[in-house]
């Protein structure tokens, strides 16, 4: 870590309300540092899929054993987020940000070089740890480097290479997989992994952690029901949309009736959805939060819960998947709710929103999954996806409304 970093030291809430020094070449340029991030984890985490054959045929083990490294990165995932970040709570953010891109290339590289199946699933695992705690660090940075009123879009902006791995990343990373090998995947995802720490150690401020940041501070989040509340919108709210695209292929083609080289088609356009949402959702949370967390998961049952008809022809289903891609506009909300909830332990709540939206995807894959088993059919995860998010929804409504009755019940002890 260098001794740069740690010049300038933040107050305890000066991702929520306080700006950062100013970037080298400005704030858009740091922006887009932090948003390569996004589509370097985004690619790394979803093109296991696009060369799962190739990689049970050059292992030796079937297609469903080979899907093992897709939940080994999930794991890393879950584990790295809280434990990355109590463990580096004083590190100062930007060479935190490096050291956890060249961490994640790591894990990239012993996936490529991987001898064997359990070797690949251990590095899968290694690249999974640095994504929570990359993300929760660079929502924070980002929303430190803009106005307050423009906190959600700078968080939106570091998600937004998320949503355009779906676009451009995955699709890329499949057909060098296809054409040199599944290996030549994960070692493009580590260059984009140095490329990533490159134009952070470049781009970003020297920005200190907190004023009196500590691993015990840290863990004051779990003591803090708010932050659980939110946490809980994002498992069972968000867990919706995974129902629906864990079983879009198999959707697609049994039900649409599409050609399997039309579904990479099909999932680019849910993935500019994506990309649409967290711009108009990041513009949205920041004029009105609550309302634009709620309002976001009743959207999603309606659209979400539509696709039980939708998936019927080629144009209702590419409309329908557009609009279920949106529903990530909840990601910056939920996001920023957590700055305004965690008070001194803004780190590990912002990380472990993304073991919260991984615990989404496999509540959301499971329960879809036992709606298809139970003989209900492929368009099932449909209805499953509409109560999540509904679910999603009470939780919100009850979040807010503890939040309130505790606020009124200070003000009368006063």
């Amino acid at each position: 870590m260098s001794v740069s970093d740690a010049a300038i030291t933040a107050e305890p809430h000066a991702y929520a309300a306080e700006r950062a020094p100013s970037a080298p070449y400005g704030a858009r340029f740091a922006l887009t540092a932090l948003s390569v991030g996004g589509l370097a984890l985004g690619t790394g985490e979803f093109a296991a899929m696009g060369v799962l054959p190739d990689v049970a045929a050059d292992v030796a083990v079937s297609i469903p054993a080979a899907g093992h490294m897709i939940s080994a990165y999930a794991l890393g995932v879950v584990v790295g987020a809280p434990l990355l970040a109590v463990l580096f709570a004083k590190a100062p953010r930007r060479a935190l940000l490096v050291w956890l891109m060249l961490f994640f290339a790591l894990g990239n590289l012993a996936s490529a070089f991987a001898p064997g199946y359990l070797s690949l699933n251990a590095g899968r695992f290694v690249a999974g740890l640095p994504h929570g705690a990359y993300f929760g660090v660079a929502a924070l940075v980002a929303a430190s480097l803009v106005a307050p009123n423009k906190r959600a879009q700078a968080v939106s902006n570091v998600m937004l290479g998320l949503s355009a791995a779906n676009v451009v990343g995955v699709p890329a990373a499949t057909w060098l997989g296809q054409t040199f090998g599944w290996r030549a995947t994960f070692m493009a995802v580590a260059a984009l992994g140095l490329l990533t720490a490159a134009m952070v150690r470049a781009f970003l401020p020297a920005i200190a952690a907190a004023e009196g940041a500590s691993a015990r501070r840290e863990l004051g989040a779990f003591a803090k029901p708010q932050v659980w509340f939110t946490l809980g919108v994002a498992a069972v709210g968000f867990g919706g949309m995974f129902a629906v695209y864990s079983y879009i292929s198999p959707t697609l083609t049994e039900v649409t009736g599409l050609p399997v080289s039309l579904v990479p088609v099909m999932l680019a356009v849910l993935g500019l959805g994506m990309i649409a949402g967290n711009i108009v959702g990041g513009m949205l949370a920041d004029r009105a939060l609550k309302a634009t967390i709620l309002g976001t998961l009743v959207w999603s049952a309606a659209v979400i819960g539509a696709f039980v008809y939708g998936s019927a022809t080629l144009w209702t289903a590419t409309v329908n998947l557009f609009l279920i891609g949106t529903c990530i506009a909840i990601g910056p909300a939920l996001q920023t709710r957590l700055m305004d909830v965690a008070a001194d332990a803004q780190t590990l709540a912002a990380a472990l929103n993304h073991s919260a939206f991984n615990l989404a995807n496999a509540i959301g894959a499971w329960l879809g999954g036992v709606a298809i088993a139970a003989g209900l059919g492929w368009t099932a995860p449909g209805w499953v996806g509409a109560v999540l998010a509904l679910g999603g929804l009470a939780l919100a409504l009850t979040s807010f409304w503890v939040e309130k009755r505790d606020a009124r019940q200070a003000a009368s002890a006063r």
